[in-house]
Formats: C-alpha cells, structure tokens, sequence
C-alpha cells in the first residue's frame, strides 16, 4: 500500500493517491489528470474510485476528467446530488480497493455532503483519514459557504459540524494520520497550520475545535467568530464542480492560441476581454500593455485571480514570460476561468519593439519613501494588507485599504491626489495599483517590497505588534 499526498503550494490544497495491489484511488484531484494517469501507469495500476470529500469551493475538481478517461466512477458521500453519473455512497459504507478498505464516513457541517475516507489496511487496521474540509491541521472547516444550498444559517451549519466531529472523528484511534484537503493559506478555514498531515491524537490536543471539554455553544462562537466573507468566485466553482465543465483538454486547446501583437490587440478591441498580465510586479511596473492587470503567476495567483476577477465566465488575454503560456492558462483553470482566448506571442517585449503603446507604474523603494515621508511629500499612504494584517502593526500615518474590498477601499481615494501604496511585500499593492489605474487611477506609487522592507531598513516608527489570531 502507498499512500501519496500531492499538494499544490499556490492553492493550498491535497489530492492524494493510493494504489494497493494494482488498484488504485484518486482523493479530491486537481484539474489536470495527467499526473494521477502517469502515476497509475507506472504503478501498473487501474484507477478504480475517484472520491470527491465534497463539492469544491476554492478549485474545480478535475474528476469529471479523470473519471472520462479512466472509467472509475465518481464517489460522493450522502446528499450530494451532482447532475452527471456518480456512485452516492451510504455512511458506513466501505469501498474495497486492493488490499485495503476505504470505510465512508459522513461528516456534514462544512457542507451538509461533506464526507471523510477512513482508510483500512488488510487487516482491517485504522491507517489515516481524508478528512476533505471537515478538519483541517488546527482548524476546521468554515461553516458559512454552504447557507444557501443547506438552507441553514452559518450558526446551524457549525452545529452539525460539531456533532461530526464528535461522533464520527474524535472517537477514532489518536494514532491514524489525518490529511486534510488544505493547509494554511487557503481560504476554506482561517486558522490552519503550515503542516500538511498530523496525527489525530495529536489535534485533539492542540487544534482548538477539538477541545474534549468544550460546549456546542463554545463551539459555535468560536468557528464561527473572525470569518472574512469567502472570495466571490466560490459559489461559481461549486456549480461548476455540481454541474459540469469542459474538457481540460478543451480548455488548454483554446486558451494556447499565440497572437501577434497586431492580432492581440485587434482581440482586445473585438472583445470584451481583460488583459492579464502575469509577469513579476517589479517587471510590469517598469513596462505594461496599457489597461492590463497585474497578477503574478509566482505568488497567490489562482486565489487573487478569482478575487479580482468577478465572473469565471469573462473572456482574458494573456501576457506572460517566455514560455509560461501553458502554465498560466492551466492555472486559471484550476479556479474555474476557462475562457483564455490566447496569449501575446513574444511577450510585452514583442509589443515594445512594434513601438506601441506602453505604460508604466512608479515604484520606489522603501528608504526613498522614507525620504519623502521627512520631507512632507508622501502625505497619503494606503496599506492594502488584509485587517488582521493591519491592525497587528502598522504605519501610524497609513490609512487602511484592502485588497480583499478594492471597490470599497477605492472610495478613499481622491483622484487628484497621490498615494503611496503598499501591502507585505509588494505582491498585491501591484495588484491593487493597476486594477484601479485601468479605471483611470493614475496618482498611485507603489513601496517596492512594502512593509517587509520598510521594517527592514529600520527608518520607520510602526504601531505596536499585536497578535491578531486572524
């Protein structure tokens, strides 16, 4: 028996794979199958089960896919209802793969169809749970993504997941490992470790939700206590994990197209298409394709993609570095945006050398802006951070304007004045910045390498840390 956790860094998120005895199961796989068929492949191995923990908020699933090109049927626990073929297992039931079982265990409170896998040895021996979004290395999952479809309040939602744990999972042996469907970063829980997997023993004594002497109430209020509203494009990925998709072969074909700058640019008056650009924040700064948004593929790219762009439908045009076309448009589709219509061949250095228009960001660094700071000429500041983030320590002078509400924090701003923008390190002030200098925001500088850097350089009086826990 082989058990392999693949994790994907900029999603936060783990499928995993395990073969035994020529069979194999695939849990929660990302959009691109490839992987799990070579893996099979060179294990000699048949892909009997893909099993789904439930229906996805944060990526699109690819078992569809896998399921189409394997034959092994799609597994939901109880209540699921997706409209396409798939086996509803019962609670308690038990899948038989090879030499090991794979016991069903329904666990609703993230989602009322969210449902762990309790893996068995041959002798019938406890090994490991794929715990999906239920729990989660020192959390669990949220309970406020599925109000609507559960037609329950975030608060009934956080009861039943109570009860879950306490019924099904808790009372399992401390030393099964636990892996989870995401670890820190991810938007499905607010509190996770950076560690992948753990021992249930051990989150019973260190995961707070978990506490053996803690009220349903407790329970209640402190799941539920601090939650960010979920990022818009979540309950577009559910329909599309519930309903259906196309191809990732489809998806690949389409949004590979090379263009010309001549072609690019007559795509971009034809359309109704955004111009995403996915180079590094300092390198789009210095040269940009005007009314192009930054979003760097090195970073939280998926989630900041589904963040900034509201509708997985809407049509985008890429610019990339060299060789990163593919990639990228591979990326997008792990969150739902299937609709790359193709990219700039040659990259913004083949539109620059047609001599067409260009466009660029001031950024400085964070010693110049201390400069001006003594000066008098940096008057307005905006740290585009998250809350928590802000108000664990801040600029005194920094006015707060997240990312996470660009529509909102745009209301601070006055067009006729100039702003220095910064965030932790630079990533999604540039974000910020060309997002609103495509709306005719042209007054915005950018503080390259933002807080991190002005803390290093020591020029900076900041408020005093506090830990926010958020």
């Amino acid at each position: 028996m082989k058990i392999e956790q693949i994790y994907t860094g900029c999603l936060a998120q783990g499928a995993y794979y395990i073969v035994s005895e020529g069979e194999a199961v695939v849990i929660d796989p990302l959009r691109e199958v490839e992987p799990y068929l070579h893996k099979a492949q060179k294990d000699g191995a048949e892909i009997k089960y893909v099993l789904e923990t439930h229906f996805h908020a944060d990526f699109v699933s690819g078992h569809l896919d896998l399921s189409r090109k394997t034959g092994a049927p799609i597994v939901y626990g109880p209540n699921a209802n997706p409209d396409f073929d798939a086996h509803i297992a019962k609670d308690g039931e038990v899948l038989q793969v090879g030499k090991m079982s794979i016991k069903v265990l329904h666990t609703p409170g993230h989602t009322m169809e969210s449902t762990c896998y309790l893996l068995r040895d041959e002798h019938g021996k406890d090994i490991a749970l794929f715990s999906g979004d239920t729990l989660f290395i020192g959390d669990v999952g949220r309970p406020d993504l599925a109000q609507k479809a559960a037609h329950m309040t975030q608060e009934q939602l956080a009861e039943t997941l109570f009860d879950s744990l306490r019924n099904k999972i808790m009372p399992l042996s401390d030393h099964i490992t636990v892996y989870p469907a995401h670890g820190a970063g991810s938007a499905c829980g607010k509190n996770m470790s950076k560690e992948t997997s753990d021992s249930l023993g051990h989150q019973k004594q260190v995961n707070y939700a978990l506490r053996a002497d803690m009220t349903k109430a407790e329970f209640v209020q402190e799941v539920t206590d601090g939650l960010m509203p979920p990022p818009a494009y979540f309950p577009l990925n559910v329909a599309m994990n519930k309903q259906g998709y196309d191809s990732i072969d489809e998806v690949m074909q389409r949004g590979s197209q090379p263009l010309s700058p001549r072609a690019f640019e007559a795509a971009a008056n034809e359309t109704n298409a955004l111009l995403l650009d996915t180079r590094a924040p300092q390198t789009f700064a210095k040269g940009f394709i005007p009314n192009s948004i930054n979003i760097g593929l090195d970073g939280s790219f998926a989630p900041w993609v589904g963040a900034m762009i509201p509708d997985v439908k809407q049509q985008i045009l890429l610019i990339t570095e060299p060789d990163r076309a593919s990639e990228t448009v591979m990326r997008l589709a792990r969150v739902g945006y299937d609709h790359c219509i193709g990219y700039l061949e040659g990259g913004f250095d083949a539109w620059k050398e047609e001599g067409r228009e260009v466009d660029q960001i001031e950024s400085i660094s964070a010693e110049a802006l201390a400069d001006r700071m003594a000066s008098g000429n940096a008057e307005n500041i905006l740290d585009v951070r998250k809350p928590g983030e802000f108000d664990a320590e801040h600029l005194p002078e920094a006015e707060t304007a997240p990312l996470d509400f660009l529509n909102d924090s745009m209301l601070l701003i006055d067009r006729k004045k100039t702003y220095h923008v910064h965030c932790a390190g630079g990533y999604r002030s540039m974000i910020f910045i060309s997002a609103l200098r495509a709306r005719g925001y042209n007054n915005l500088i950018d503080v390259a390498g933002g807080f991190a850097a002005m803390k290093k350089s020591g020029l900076f009086q900041t408020t005093e840390f506090v830990c926010s826990g958020k």
